[in-house]
């Protein structure tokens, strides 16, 4: 299996939910380090997994959307807690979605699968891998 892999950051504030959580359950941020990983079995006629240039500029408008903001008052994540886990399959949704839509070139839709990681810190970080 070919990968290509694009990188880019975004800041966001949010609480949670649950005694679990500690002191998170007050508002506080973070800055993520997401990597995107596109996959497929074959190099597409131009010899690539997929447009480097439009893998990075879609993960830039998509993380576009959520950079500094407070999660807590986005509408789809009402009642749900934003842990790493979470935003990365958010990410991963979105990404499919643009990748559905032609955003990433007509090539992208031959993609097998993406696997998409975010970084809270250099120890702990949290992944969501799907078909496309």
């Amino acid at each position: 299996m070919f990968s290509l892999t694009v990188r880019d950051h975004f800041m966001i504030a949010h609480s949670f939910n649950g005694e679990i959580f500690g002191p998170a359950q007050h508002t506080h941020g973070a800055t993520y380090v997401v990597d995107v990983s596109f996959m497929r079995a074959e190099l597409d006629d131009d010899d690539l997994v997929i447009d480097i240039g439009l893998a990075s500029d879609a993960l830039k408008r998509t993380l576009g959307e959520l950079n500094m903001r407070n999660l807590d008052d986005v509408d789809e994540f009402k009642g749900r807690n934003t842990t790493t886990e979470f935003l990365a399959k958010a990410v991963f949704d979105r990404l499919r979605a643009a990748i559905q839509a032609g955003d990433l070139g007509d090539s992208a839709r031959s993609l097998a699968a993406m696997r998409v990681t975010l970084a809270e810190s250099h120890i702990a970080w949290a992944s969501y891998e799907g078909d496309v």
